[in-house]
């Protein structure tokens, strides 16, 4: 169960898409006086260096982020999340890719709270580290999020945005995702949830996007980016999708405006294509 790492992945043409809805979401929450929580059920290693190690091997980032970085007149929405990413890379040259806990970190304000997760011990391990200066702001649990989160829910300001994005190597990993996003939504109904999957050649991952809209009692919005057809030998990931409960209104227009511009620039075939629906109520 330990042999994913997030650094393999980092950058790639999904980290984009949810990247994207995660920079509009806490940028969103941060528009209010009211602090808020954000919590990462499984948070991976906070960023990575795109220039050895895992990333540099597998050099995914060149299927996503790589793609973006001198993009000219990007829609609003892209342009904030590249602002995130620059941030780890000031002198303009692409180098380190901040994992969804960075990002967080660098748009939370004094008041906000970060609450993480992640079970692998060298990734949990280097994830305390990293946010070690953060003091009471950051706490970081070696656990499974899956079940940790129950005790955090409902956090003390009621406002809290969910992140819950496990690797799904584990095809366990999908029940596990609509079980925890019941729960939450019991304990909580008001928060903010963004829930993200792969485009994999699984019955499980077929499935889950109409299991998790079943599961919406309130608005919600559905996104997906397909920038290839799936491979002849049934391997790799092709695309990738996010699921929002309570999204902020603002959230559908800006993936209207992004969407398109980022599949220009991330297709690999003539299959690649994205998908956008909701309710707003």
């Amino acid at each position: 169960m330990f042999s994913y790492r997030h650094g393999f992945h980092a950058g790639n043409h999904a980290d984009v898409l949810k990247h994207l809805v995660l920079v509009h979401l806490l940028d969103y929450l941060g528009r209010k006086d009211k602090p808020f929580w954000f919590i990462d059920t499984h948070a991976g290693g906070g960023s990575y260096d795109l220039t050895s190690g895992y990333a540099a091997k597998s050099r995914e980032f060149e299927t996503g982020i790589a793609r973006l970085w001198d993009a000219k007149s990007p829609p609003a929405a892209v342009t904030a999340y590249l602002d995130e990413v620059r941030k780890l890379n000031a002198d303009g040259a692409l180098r380190r890719y901040p994992g969804s806990p960075q990002i967080a970190l660098q748009m939370l304000r004094p008041a906000d709270r970060m609450r993480l997760f992640e079970l692998h011990p060298t990734e949990s391990g280097v994830l305390a580290e990293a946010f070690a200066s953060a003091g009471r702001q950051v706490m970081v649990q070696a656990a499974d999020g899956f079940t940790a989160i129950n005790a955090l829910l409902p956090p003390p300001p009621r406002r809290a945005l969910t992140l819950i994005d496990p690797s799904y190597e584990n095809k366990e990993d999908y029940k596990y995702v609509t079980r925890t996003v019941a729960e939450c939504l019991r304990r909580f109904a008001t928060g903010v949830y963004l829930v993200w999957y792969p485009q994999v050649q699984r019955r499980e991952s077929e499935k889950l996007p109409e299991q998790l809209r079943r599961l919406a009692t309130g608005s919600w919005l559905h996104a997906s980016l397909t920038v290839r057809a799936p491979a002849e030998d049934g391997l790799g990931l092709h695309g990738s999708g996010v699921f929002v409960y309570n999204p902020p209104y603002t959230l559908e227009g800006a993936l209207r405006q992004a969407l398109p511009f980022v599949l220009r620039l991330l297709t690999q075939d003539a299959a690649a294509t994205f998908s956008l629906d909701g309710r707003q109520v």
